[in-house]
């Protein structure tokens, strides 16, 4: 059997009891954080939080490796794998459990908090007022995708608040400096009038929620990493009441 396990938003303890049940059960527990960050979450605080031994994978071992190895254990005994948020969100979960389904292997679930559903409650904005979400990610060949900005622009005509996964590693300002370039390549104003919310740490005791404009929160300090970022749409009154009063927004908003 081969349980895909959530580690939820930030450290060891956000796990649920049914994930730490599955972890504890298992005869092969592996983790992995290249889908999601990492967070406070390492391979040794996990085994002393878990008092299991658990072994890190690279991508390839996931993607391109897995038949000899993850899939090929789960024939044969109850795996776990690990990995933050929860444990469907990344397409490489999807298509690890399509091939495990395909081999004759028994798959299970195992949900946990993810930033997809916390970033709308940390900050106060209506969790179905959200229109599709895009990650934010270095150039790529001295090329930075339009992509993000192109999702923000769609949602913003209907109205709709647009979430940004950050790339592991990339801060806010880092992300803003990204989407400001591609505003001024294709002449717009866009980002500059919109109301933008940047979150770090979510799921942590420290959690930083920030809402200002893109030039006052270019300058703004969030501190460790991970850290998203919204592009609000049309705000509703309770929006607007809940940005002042938890995200610290402006109150000419």
């Amino acid at each position: 059997m081969l349980t895909f396990v959530g580690l939820g938003l930030y450290d060891p303890k956000d796990i649920t009891l049914k994930g730490l049940e599955a972890v504890r059960d298992a005869d092969v527990v592996y983790a992995e954080f290249y889908t999601s960050p990492a967070g406070a979450r390492t391979i040794e605080k996990l085994e002393d939080a878990y008092g299991r031994k658990i072994s890190l994978l690279e991508r390839e071992e996931l993607e391109e490796d897995a038949e000899g190895g993850i899939l090929e254990l789960a024939k044969s005994k109850k795996v776990v794998l690990l990995s933050g948020g929860d444990a469907m969100i990344a397409t490489t979960h999807v298509d690890l459990r399509l091939r495990a389904i395909e081999r004759g292997i028994e798959t299970r679930i195992v949900h946990a908090a993810s930033i997809a559903s916390a970033a709308a409650g940390l900050c106060g904005l209506q969790n179905y007022k959200f229109g599709k979400s895009a990650t934010v990610s270095p150039p790529y060949k001295g090329v930075i995708s339009h992509v993000p900005y192109e999702t923000i622009e769609d949602n913003t005509e209907r109205g709709l608040h647009t979430l940004l996964y950050l790339d592991i590693g990339m801060r806010i300002a880092d992300a803003l400096e990204l989407l400001e370039s591609v505003e001024r390549e294709r002449g717009g104003g866009m980002l500059k009038r919109s109301l933008l919310v940047g979150i770090a740490r979510a799921g942590s005791d420290d959690a930083v929620v920030k809402a200002d404009y893109i030039t006052s929160l270019k300058g703004y300090e969030f501190g460790d990493l991970p850290h998203v970022l919204i592009v609000t749409g049309e705000l509703h009154f309770v929006e607007r009441e809940a940005l002042i009063k938890i995200a610290h927004a402006p109150g000419s908003i």
